[in-house]
């Protein structure tokens, strides 16, 4: 099976940060994307997936119909590419952040201190 000609290659982020600043530029839009207005558009569009669950129980929530499913996935493509976008603006490599920040997790919460506990890791 092929992957659709919009597909983004095996290293997605990378493709990404490159389209989406490429969109920017083409609309002159760079002059708008500042940290500020790009991390206010994030907080505003992960309020929007929240939204879609606000008055479900966690039993609805935990399975979505179709539809909720493919609204749900475009508010998480804003707030993913909102993310990406702040993440270019201020020159941070998300996969290495994120992979330093799961690093810092692995120590915080150890496996045989955290399984099964939603405690913050200094209540361990």
């Amino acid at each position: 099976m092929s992957e659709p000609a919009n597909a983004l290659p095996a290293d997605a982020l990378l493709a990404l940060k490159a389209r989406l600043r490429e969109f920017a530029e083409e609309r002159d839009w760079t002059q708008f994307h500042t940290p500020k207005n790009l991390a206010m558009a994030l907080a505003g569009e992960a309020g929007e997936v929240l939204e879609h669950f606000q008055w479900l129980t966690a039993e609805q929530s935990a399975a979505p119909d179709a539809a909720l499913r493919g609204a749900v996935a475009l508010e998480l493509a804003d707030v993913l590419m909102y993310l990406v976008r702040l993440a270019d603006v201020l020159d941070v490599d998300l996969a290495a952040a994120a992979a330093r920040k799961l690093a810092i997790n692995a120590e915080r919460y150890p496996a045989e201190k955290a399984r099964g506990r939603a405690d913050k890791y200094d209540q361990l």
